[in-house]
């Protein structure tokens, strides 16, 4: 394959002695062990990298007025570690200045850039799995960059900095600012160095290699910690072959049973009314009212700019009718808010106006009178939170989790609607840690809490939570349990509950059905959704169908996707569910050779792609990449 090759040739002129293209001829050292994990994996192989710099940079001021050939600026600093604040002083500040040069004056800046890696991969689903896990580590801005010929994906993030300090006559900074600088740029290095070791111990516990490649510029790195040849590597989901996505998080279960993979066609609703662009969002709410409608509340998205929106819009599940709900005093636009049903008011909570807004404030909309209040509640502090989880039991709403000021959250508080009064509830037992981007229902007297991303890796427990007692218990469950995932939905219909989407992408066409009276997972393959991204969206029960609303991905270099609202019948999903638990023995046998004959259809321990997938490729449609969205 010319994947192969172009791989082989990459891998020679890694460990030629000759010099490379970049400004001092050899790799980095505090990534080659990086690159070594990343080369190690039969699906990928880098291209470029950088470990991040701190630099400063000259180039022609009046760019427009020179040829072609004298733009780009040169280097007169680059430093791939932290830098002296004072070390810059006699470069920028001689004792004894030059006389003024002829040559036109240059503009100096001072920039600080972090790790970048390009990688090609061999097929776009090994190039959504690096993304997912390069995101999850802190490099939210990466993503596919190519998939014409190559799929080439970039790793980075946007801890970046640039600051201008005048031209080559005359600096417009002090020397103390030029100090100042630096230590914020070495701050900058030390985020990007943990980004990057977490990066690697990542890769490692997925299944990529430690072993060490010999190339130039030698083979130490992320300072003197060394990955030693034959790391115990954690077991990866079956499912997953040993292609990129891990089983870290995955639900303890009392036997590891095989999976049940049953095919369920996925259907894209017909709209009418309003554009159905209207349906296009994602960090959104959706509560269903009247039996067969869904109230969809805020969300990133929407017709024209995409943007937080503060729109309220009503979807006749049945009908497909869109329905714009104009009210006066509305809330501010949001996302990663929760809204709950309590009779006939929708208590939306919480959520992020803007990075440096973060909401506590709770809003109630009448649906029968299309009116807006803002509810004063009393009781103790509940503080702000975007990305938290809410259910409802009776007349209170269960919060749990979220992001407050950067720090994630793992208290419960319960908001009673009669009395519109906050109280952190004291809970005991196995009790889960802080997370955001978890997912919560209530059954009964219970709630249900699933996955969740705890500011290291992404998590697939189970816990239940019984609001008589106060008592948080982790769920022991038989068969094949969903991967560790965060930004996803959940769902419950008659006794089954199910979990859907999320981020990291791998198994994107699975759903997960656990029967809550047998404890007993099954794997649902949903059909026709090659091209929809469930991260992010809503999933509500209207009758006997499933309405999936929103959800998708921010591509780097070709902006946006949003996937189209869909419906699957529950019905046949729950019966074939309870058919496959009645055949005993035979049926199991028989569902193991469907998973064996899945897995053989892999490439490279990379799960091979369907037609349509390939159909995109070659039509040049970009399939988008998620990352943990910062909007």
């Amino acid at each position: 394959m010319e994947f192969d090759k172009r791989k082989d040739a990459a891998m020679v002129a890694m460990k030629s002695p000759e010099p490379d293209n970049s400004p001092k001829g050899t790799l980095d050292l505090p990534i080659i062990p990086l690159l070594n994990a990343i080369n190690s994996h039969p699906s990928f192989f880098t291209t470029s990298s950088c470990s991040g710099r701190i630099s400063v940079f000259s180039h022609p001021t009046n760019q427009s007025a020179l040829k072609k050939k004298a733009k780009g600026g040169t280097w007169i600093f680059i430093s791939h570690d932290p830098v002296h604040p004072s070390s810059l002083l006699p470069l920028l500040y001689p004792a004894s200045p030059d006389p003024p040069s002829p040559t036109p004056s240059q503009n100096i800046v001072f920039r600080f850039e972090p790790l970048i890696i390009a990688v090609e991969c061999r097929d776009l689903e090994a190039a959504q799995s690096l993304v997912s896990l390069a995101i999850s580590c802190g490099f939210r801005e990466s993503g596919i960059t190519s998939v014409s010929k190559r799929i080439i994906i970039a790793i980075r993030c946007s801890i970046r900095l640039e600051v201008p300090l005048g031209d080559s006559v005359k600096l417009m900074v002090s020397k103390e600012y030029v100090e100042y600088l630096v230590g914020v740029a070495n701050e900058k290095m030390e985020a990007n160095r943990k980004r990057t070791d977490l990066f690697m111990s990542t890769l490692i516990k997925n299944g990529f290699s430690s072993r060490q490649i010999p190339v130039k510029g030698g083979v130490n790195g992320f300072g003197s910690e060394k990955y030693d040849e034959g790391k115990k590597i954690e077991t990866l989901r079956s499912s997953g072959g040993n292609g990129v996505a891990g089983q870290e998080g995955k639900l303890s279960s009392e036997t590891n049973g095989s999976c049940k993979f049953i095919p369920v066609n996925l259907s894209t609703m017909e709209t009418d009314g309003e554009p159905v662009d209207r349906l296009l969002l994602w960090g959104h709410s959706a509560c269903s009212v009247d039996q067969n409608k869904i109230l969809i509340f805020g969300g990133f998205g929407g017709i024209g700019r995409h943007e937080r929106r503060n729109d309220l819009v009503l979807l006749d599940a049945q009908s497909g009718m869109v329905e714009r709900v104009s009210v006066m005093g509305a809330p501010s636009a949001r996302l990663g808010h929760t809204a709950s049903v309590v009779g006939d008011f929708m208590y939306v909570i919480g959520g992020r106006a803007d990075p440096l807004n973060i909401l506590n404030d709770v809003w109630v909309f009448d649906y029968a009178k299309k009116e807006w209040k803002f509810l004063q509640c009393s009781g103790c502090l509940f503080p702000p939170r975007h990305r938290h989880a809410a259910a409802v039991v009776g007349s209170k709403i269960y919060v749990f989790g979220g992001i407050c000021s950067d720090k994630i959250i793992s208290s419960l508080y319960v908001l009673d609607t009669l009395t519109s009064e906050w109280t952190e509830i004291e809970t005991r037992g196995n009790r889960p840690g802080p997370l955001h981007s978890h997912s919560m229902e209530s059954n009964c007297s219970k709630l249900y809490m699933f996955g969740g991303y705890n500011g290291e890796k992404a998590l697939g427990d189970l816990f239940s939570f019984d609001v008589e007692t106060s008592l948080w218990s982790k769920m022991k469950t038989n068969g094949m349990a969903p991967n560790a995932r965060f930004s996803h939905s959940m769902f419950i219909y008659s006794n089954y509950l199910g979990v859907l989407g999320g981020c990291p992408v791998i198994g994107h066409r699975e759903l997960s059905l656990l029967n809550l009276l047998s404890s007993s997972w099954t794997t649902i393959m949903m059909k026709s959704i090659e091209e929809s991204l469930f991260v992010r969206s809503t999933a509500n029960v209207i009758g006997d169908n499933l309405v999936i609303v929103g959800g998708g991905a921010s591509c780097y270099a070709f902006g946006t996707k949003f996937s189209q609202p869909m419906k699957v019948d529950l019905r046949q999903m729950t019966s074939l569910c309870d058919d496959s638990e009645t055949t005993g023995q035979t049926e199991e046998k028989n569902n193991s050779f469907l998973y064996s004959h899945k897995t053989e259809d892999k490439v490279n321990q990379c799960a091979a792609q369907d037609s349509k997938f390939t159909s995109i490729i070659e039509s040049n449609i970009l399939d988008c990449i998620i990352r943990k969205l910062s909007l």
